[in-house]
């Protein structure tokens, strides 16, 4: 279950978070231990990682689009009904703030297709676009040609796009796949099945001495899942409809158990692109950009 361990020289990434908006969350269709109609006001995070010798610039998630209305239809509806959000300050803001452009990026890693990770993909022109390989399959058609579809077809920009399959990725840690990105150990691609097909999350070296950081994307939309205190839940919709956050339950819970493990290790900080309570501890603060997260 150990992480390698540094090498000299160690290269490793510095990590930042930016704002990408919030959006509000039934915790009952989420979590087993719920509190009845509790709503969580959760971030949607996105994070810019720096290569300590490269400087080569790699946004995990885009996080919610400010034109909501862009969307297709299905989406707009689900907003409406069910996911409300607030965004007064998305990606593009976030980096502006930092002195940084969307075509100053080299790579935008989205964990998976959903419309609260996937932004405004437009802007980013000069960068290649990562994602699971299984991710294409649910963008084909897209909307508008499928007016019922759940993702737009234009999102991904074909010549631009690397779909990425984890058959033939190595183990690191407690996770059975691993892709080393830079081939330095200095940002590992993870698969991260069970949510939607596709999804990944990442862990980095945040230090050259042992210290790392793993953003969990959607495995986990409250912290009691992390910490094994619930599990995932199955409810109803606002349409009353019986509903999972996760496509499949048990491979989600199986991939939160690995999390769990790899937030025994010492020196490794776990953070969920809706870390409600981190973001309450560290909005404003340094650790957004232009500023970095602390390693531990």
């Amino acid at each position: 279950m150990s992480l390698p361990a540094p090498i000299t020289n160690q290269p490793f990434c510095d990590v930042s978070a930016l704002e990408a908006g919030l959006i509000e969350l039934l915790d009952e269709l989420f979590i087993t231990k719920a509190v009845p109609g509790k709503v969580t006001t959760a971030p949607s995070l996105s994070f810019i990682l720096i290569h300590s010798e490269s400087q080569q610039k790699f946004i995990f998630d885009l996080g919610i689009r400010k034109d909501q209305n862009n969307h297709p239809p299905f989406v707009v509806d689900l907003i409406k009904t069910t996911y409300p959000v607030h965004v007064t300050e998305d990606v593009m803001d976030s980096l502006e703030k930092g002195g940084t452009s969307p075509s100053d990026i080299d790579y935008v890693c989205l964990s998976h297709d959903h419309w609260d990770h996937t932004g405004d993909t437009i802007p980013f022109t000069k960068c290649t676009f990562l994602v699971g390989g299984a991710a294409e399959c649910l963008i084909q058609p897209g909307f508008p040609e499928d007016p019922n579809a759940r993702f737009p077809s234009g999102m991904l920009p074909k010549e631009r796009t690397k779909a990425l399959d984890p058959s033939a990725w190595k183990p690191i840690g407690p996770f059975p796949r691993a892709l080393d990105f830079f081939e330095d150990g200095s940002l590992y691609i993870i698969d991260a099945p069970g949510h939607l097909p596709g999804h990944i999350n990442i862990l980095a070296r945040t230090s050259s001495d042992g210290a790392w950081i793993y953003l969990a994307g959607d495995s986990a939309h409250h912290w009691d899942l992390i910490t094994l205190e619930s599990r995932v839940a199955v409810g109803d919709d606002s349409h009353g409809h019986r509903t999972c956050a996760h496509a499949d339950k048990e491979v989600a819970e199986e991939h939160l158990r690995r999390i769990h493990a790899l937030w025994k290790i010492p020196r490794v900080q776990v953070l969920l692109a809706h870390d409600e309570p981190w973001y309450e501890a560290n909005k404003g603060g340094p650790a957004f950009w232009p500023g970095k997260i602390a390693a531990t």
